[in-house]
């Protein structure tokens, strides 16, 4: 922060609208909780507070510095032809412990459970990692010989819309020929295709040949439609697991309207927008 340089109240900062809690007293401290962080949230912070005193600005350095990274798979070669070592790999180092997730093909695998490891490949297979207890943060799922292979990538993994209003999830494979295709909800015990489901009736349409985009469609919103939707197929001797995180839905149907000095126009968006 430059000398003599005001700074901004976080929680003015319409990059952080609806994504910042903060809690302070003498006894407990003074705690900033940032939720559904982005990249560019990746900077330093600092806390400041004015006393009644003349010049009583106290600001505390040097702050906290927050990285913010993604996971994402790196497959290396081993000295045998038929072996590949993968590594989830961060930009930065992440606190504590983390126990990893594998998925290969689109189904969690029990073991291993650490960073790296070394298997034995085949060359349509694909492979995904996330940290345990963030397993909506999965990495893309990578192929482990060339680009073509078993796999399907979501085009948002996240998204909040309005109770009453339509919503598209989209997704793509990187297979060339498949059996069948339909989506479903993650908290079903057993996979079901949600054009069958009767909850559903009249309300959700899925598109979507060759390689994708597969598109679901769901109209007339509830709050209940609120899940995890993914994605399956099957080709002639393949099935994609079923355990793959997706899309993850919130319907709500309260609006925020921020308090800041916007035109007429930048205001009716604001309003009309969720907030989840």
């Amino acid at each position: 922060m430059e000398t003599g340089v005001e700074p901004e109240d976080l929680g003015q900062d319409p990059e952080y609208a609806g994504r910042l809690e903060y809690h302070g007293d003498k006894k407990n401290g003074h705690n900033l909780r940032i939720t559904d962080l982005r990249e560019k949230d990746s900077a330093t912070y600092k806390f400041r507070f004015i006393t009644d005193q003349t010049g009583g600005r106290y600001y505390g350095d040097p702050g906290v510095t927050l990285s913010v990274t993604a996971l994402q798979v790196k497959v290396t070669p081993t000295r045998s032809a038929t072996s590949k070592t993968l590594t989830c790999s961060t930009t930065c180092t992440l606190t504590g412990s983390p126990t990893y997730i594998w998925y290969k093909n689109g189904q969690s695998l029990y073991w291993p459970t650490s960073q790296q490891y070394t298997f034995w490949t085949s060359e349509t297979e694909s492979y995904s990692c996330a940290v345990k207890g963030h397993e909506d943060l999965h990495s893309p799922a990578v192929c482990v010989q060339g680009q073509s292979c078993n796999r399907v990538t979501y085009t948002k993994r996240r998204i909040c819309v309005l109770k009453g209003s339509t919503v598209d999830m989209s997704c793509t494979v990187g297979y060339y020929s498949t059996t069948s295709t339909f989506w479903f909800r993650s908290d079903k015990s057993t996979p079901e295709d949600l054009t069958r489901d009767p909850g559903y009736t009249g309300r959700v349409k899925h598109t979507g040949t060759y390689k994708g985009p597969f598109i679901l469609r769901i109209s007339g919103l509830i709050e209940e439609d609120s899940a995890e939707y993914r994605f399956t197929f099957k080709t002639y001797n393949f099935e994609w697991g079923h355990s793959f995180p997706g899309t993850t839905l919130s319907v709500t149907g309260n609006t925020t309207l921020y308090d800041t000095t916007v035109n007429h126009i930048e205001l009716q968006e604001k309003i009309n927008e969720p907030s989840c």
